[in-house]
Order: C-alpha cells, then structure tokens, then sequence
C-alpha cells in the first residue's frame, strides 16, 4: 500500500489515467464474464464446461457492452504509439522497440505454457484419459488468441502509425470497408474473403488509438496546418464527438443486427450462423464505434474521479497484475473444478435456475481466491515479469551504451543530461513521455523513478519500481557537457 501510495503521489499531472482504468475495466469485465457464463456439468461422468450465452437469449443485448475486445485494442493502439515515439525520440529504433515489446508478453505467455505441458505431461502419465487432457488444455489457454492477434498487431504498429500519420482517420475507414467485403464473403461466398478480418478489424480499432494519442500529445495539436476531414490525425474528444459515435454506432449496430444478417450477440454463440468476434465482423465494428462514444462521453468526469487518491491507487493496483490475471483466470476455473470434482462437491444447477444464480456469487468469490493465490506467486518479481526494481534488457544496454560514449551530439549540438533536459521525466513504455497530455510516468531523469511501465494485453502494465539506481531530485546527473 505504501508503494501504491508513493506512486500515485508521482504520478505526473498530464497522464492520461482513463486509459489505464479502461485497461483495467476492460481485463475484470473479461476475466468475471469467463467465469460468469461458465457452465459446468457432467459428460460421461467427467466434468466439463460450456457457455450459458445459448441459453440466456434475453443476455444477447448486454454483449454490446461485455465485449471489450475493441477496448483492449483502442488503448494498445493508444499505448503502442506512445511507446514507439518515446523509443525513437530517445534515438532508438523500431525494431528493438518491437523486440521489447514482443518480449513482455512471449515471457509470462511461455511460463504458462511450460506449466501447462508439464501438468499435461504429468497427467497423462498417471493415466488420464488423453481426449480430457486436450479439452482441459484447450480450455486453459483460450486467452492465447487474442495474444496471437495482438502480437500481430503490435509488430505492424511502425508502418500503421507512419500510415496514420500520412492519411488519418482514412486508415481505418479503409480498413472497415475490408471488413464488410470479407463479411460478403462469409454472407455470399467464398468464405475465405473473411479470414483477412482476423487482423483487419483489430487494425482498424488500433489505428483509432493512435488517433487519440495524436489529440493527447501538445505538438501535434500546436499544429497550425492540421489535416482536416478523413485526412485529420487527432481524433476529436469533445462530447460531441461521443454522442455521435454512441448514437450512429448504436443505430449501425440496431440495423445490422435486428434487419441485417448479424446475430445480435456479439460473443460467439453455438448454433449461430455467423460469429461476429471470430473474426470481427462489420456489427462489431459498429459495436466498437458506439463503445468509443461511451468512452469519450464518460472521458472527462472519469479524468476528475481519477484525480483522487484513492480510485487511482485502486487502478495502479489492478493493473499491476492485469497480465498475470488475464493469462492464468482460466486455468484457475480449471484447477477449482477438479478440486471440487474431486471432494465430491461441485455443484452443477441447470443453466437460468435459482440455484444457477446463487451459485454465481460463491463461484466467482472461490474463482477469485484461486487467481489471487497464484497472482501472489506470479506477480512481478516472482514469475514471468521481471523484478520491479530492475529495467528492461533494452533500456540496460542504451543506458549503457550511452555512459560508453559520453556526450551525445544531437543535430550538431551535445545533447544535455537527462537531469537538464526540459522533459526529463522520460516516458518508459506505452503511456509515453511525461510532457502535458502525453500520458507519461515518472523515468530516471530529473526525479526519483517511481514506475515502469510494463504491457499487458492491450498496453500498460504499471508496477511499483524499487528506488535501486534512482536519484533523488537535483542529484548529479549522467556526465555531460556544461550548459551554456
């Protein structure tokens, strides 16, 4: 608590703290919707599981909200963009800014899937029956598509954002016209014009992201020759802008879905003839336009609650074990069942019933403790992250491959230390550099490391720093040139 409350007293006054409570939303509104329409029962005589979304009709509306898919991608593609400028702007480059990247989220994803096939190896072993292995397993690690699709994402994010910043706005329209030409295929035939959709949806949600970090940051809306129309790069915050989107997503999506040929969930639905998440379809996209809306609506209220200690220590906490929560909340539905199995005590009410609802709150709370026992033994310092107090290999070897070379010359001048630079609390990650608007957290520059900023699914994952290596304000900084 001590740290948290260190580190939202650092927390520099121009971060844009929504973006860190929508990841945090975002990832609980997955993990309790995993285990909030899990099903289990019995097949055979052995435990399995099975979506209540079939049988819950009246539940299809509340999908249009539930599913954060988009959300997950607005704010990577908010935190991605941030996070390749900082890079750059400190001399680095793309490709070792996509190796850091990729690096944060191929680590923990490896660890759980060594402890996966070492429990499949062990239970095989003892004679389990292999096609319960494979379901199990299977079950464990539906968390990893969206990583695969992400991942992708993220290692187009340096073209994509020098596309933005040539057309704007243009990108992902373009990108949503691609959508509802794979639909055709789907709808019409052939069916392998949708397979594109897998990444072209995603890219269109991520392409908004940079888009808003363009509106955050104060150089480009200094600009006096911005583009306007399609062509403009900022997207507009105004609650004007929000009512539209909420009201034309939400008309869009009405039409698609009540008089198109789009089921009306936006999760995927046994029987349904088309699923609008896998891959995203035109109704998600329109989905996804009316929850950017909702955002935009509840930006600014929300930006004052977070002002407040208390909300903001919550969110910091949240996202300190947002990746760990998100990786391994499936395999903790899993581990409780077969406890539960095991001792002759788990409950299997039919789906919609009073003893299905009651169940509901027990369930969730045993889920809850599971994923923290293992959050505890997983969180950074102790698992797939690396220990608060110490820096990402990449930004080891600049620091020190700056104390070999000395002085820098930056455009024929030498560049000054970090503790003289105007800007010298460097953004570390994805909420980028710690300038007004630009969403930054505390660096090693002219005050005491506070932060680091680390990824998770969609962007930031914040993690109290050890004060090893840091500075106290108005300590020496790194050898450098006098200023003048």
């Amino acid at each position: 608590m001590r740290r948290l409350r260190q580190l939202a007293q650092r927390t520099p006054p121009g971060r844009e703290r929504y973006i860190d409570l929508l990841r945090a939303l975002a990832i609980t509104m997955v993990v309790l919707g995993h285990w909030g329409v899990t099903v289990i029962g019995y097949d055979n005589g052995r435990p399995a599981g099975h979506s209540a979304l079939a049988d819950l009709r009246w539940a299809w509306p509340l999908t249009w909200v539930a599913q954060v898919m988009p959300v997950f991608f607005l704010v990577g593609g908010y935190a991605n963009a941030a996070s390749l400028t900082s890079r750059r702007r400190r001399g680095g480059s793309a490709t070792g800014w996509l190796v850091d990247r990729s690096a944060r989220l191929i680590r923990p994803t490896t660890v759980l899937l060594l402890v996966l096939a070492a429990g499949a190896g062990i239970a095989t072993l003892r004679g389990a029956d292999a096609a319960q292995v494979r379901e199990v397993i299977w079950f464990a690690t539906i968390p990893l598509w969206f990583l695969v699709a992400y991942v992708a994402v993220v290692a187009l994010t340096p073209p994509m954002y020098a596309l933005h910043r040539r057309f704007g706005l243009a990108v992902p329209v373009v990108l949503v016209a691609l959508v509802a030409l794979g639909d055709l295929g789907r709808l019409l035939g052939p069916a392998v014009l949708a397979d594109g959709n897998y990444l072209l949806g995603w890219l269109a949600v991520h392409q908004v992201g940079f888009a808003w970090y363009d509106a955050a940051r104060p150089d480009t809306r200094a600009g006096h020759a911005a583009p306007r129309g399609l062509f403009r790069r900022r997207l507009p915050l105004s609650g004007r802008a929000g009512a539209v989107l909420l009201g034309g997503g939400l008309v869009a999506l009405v039409l698609l879905t009540v008089a198109g040929p789009y089921p009306v969930a936006m999760l995927h639905v046994p029987g349904e003839r088309l699923d609008n998440a896998a891959p995203p379809s035109l109704a998600l996209m329109a989905a996804a336009a009316a929850q950017l809306g909702l955002i935009l609506l509840l930006r600014r209220p929300a930006g004052r609650w977070l002002r407040r200690s208390g909300p903001w220590q919550a969110v910091l906490a949240v996202n300190a074990v947002v990746l760990t929560l998100f990786l391994w909340h499936l395999t903790a539905a899993v581990l409780l069942v077969g406890l539960l199995d095991a001792l002759g005590v788990l409950p299997t009410p039919p789906v919609g019933s009073a003893a299905w609802w009651a169940w509901r709150v027990p369930w969730l709370l045993a889920l809850a403790a599971v994923a923290g026992r293992a959050g505890r033994r997983l969180r950074p310092g102790r698992g797939p992250d690396p220990p608060p107090g110490r820096d990402r290999p990449g930004r080891r070897r600049e620091a020190a491959a700056a104390r070999r070379a000395g002085p820098r010359r930056v455009r024929g001048r030498a560049r000054r230390p970090a503790a003289e630079q105007p800007h010298a609390q460097r953004g570390t990650g994805a909420a980028g550099p710690a300038r007004p608007g630009a969403g930054g957290v505390p660096g090693r520059g002219g005050s005491a490391a506070a932060a680091q900023v680390r990824t998770g699914p969609a962007g930031l994952m914040v993690t109290p720093r050890s004060r090893r290596g840091s500075r106290r304000p108005g300590s020496p900084g790194p050898p450098g040139p006098r200023p003048r």
